[in-house]
């Protein structure tokens, strides 16, 4: 496994690769989609966070996650152990992130996620043990392994965004769902977690040009 996505020498190793081995992906990378770091922390206050954002706008989601820390200072899992649903209540949580918020404490309260482990593992074991804990799916498991932990290989297929990118760069004539997305990125190991960044940035270009003056 290569090194962790820790800086922008590992990024542009990465980028580096994927334009060797993919056209498709160097003139990606040429046309200007060359993504950033992004890191955000790790543990559990990363996971929790991302657990919360699911499902919500941006705007929505940073209001519960702040009414959250203002509400639980320390953001350990015992905090979510021992409050009341109507305290998570009170911070804009679903029933749904409640329980899975409250699994996710347990499991790492008895061990059974390995949270400090994971960046040693493969991305394929480590998204495992994340989905092991209930309400924890493959996309909250891939977005926790690119963007808290920098795994090089960490890749969120069931992304809406991702696969319309892969869409419009491949021409393809829907979006590669599922295990199209996962078997056309299999080319791309082990730095799936930097053309996911590539793919995103793309997202974001082919997007500013479709709502340009004139576009077709």
């Amino acid at each position: 496994m290569p090194p962790i996505l820790d800086s922008d020498a590992v990024l542009h190793r990465g980028l580096h690769s994927l334009s060797r081995r993919d056209p498709v992906m160097r003139r990606l990378i040429e046309d200007g989609a060359v993504p950033s770091l992004r890191k955000r922390a790790p543990g559990f206050e990363g996971l929790a966070g991302i657990i919360v954002s699911q499902q919500v706008s941006t705007a929505s989601a940073n209001a519960i996650w702040g009414r959250v820390k203002q509400r639980f200072p320390t953001l350990s899992p015992r905090d979510f152990q021992a409050a009341t649903d109507e305290e998570l209540r009170s911070c804009g949580l679903s029933a749904s992130k409640i329980r899975t918020l409250r699994a996710l404490a347990d499991a790492l309260t008895l061990g059974s996620l390995p949270l400090d482990d994971l960046p040693r593992m493969a991305a394929d074991e480590a998204r495992a043990f994340l989905t092991s804990v209930k309400g924890i799916g493959p996309w909250t498991a891939d977005i926790y392994l690119l963007f808290c932990l920098g795994h090089p290989d960490a890749f969120p297929a069931g992304d809406l965004a991702l696969q319309e990118a892969a869409r419009i760069a491949y021409g393809l004539e829907a979006r590669p769902k599922g295990q199209v997305l996962v078997q056309l990125a299999e080319g791309w190991r082990p730095w799936r977690g930097v053309a996911a960044k590539v793919l995103w940035a793309y997202y974001r270009i082919a997007k500013a040009r479709e709502a340009a003056p004139g576009a077709a």
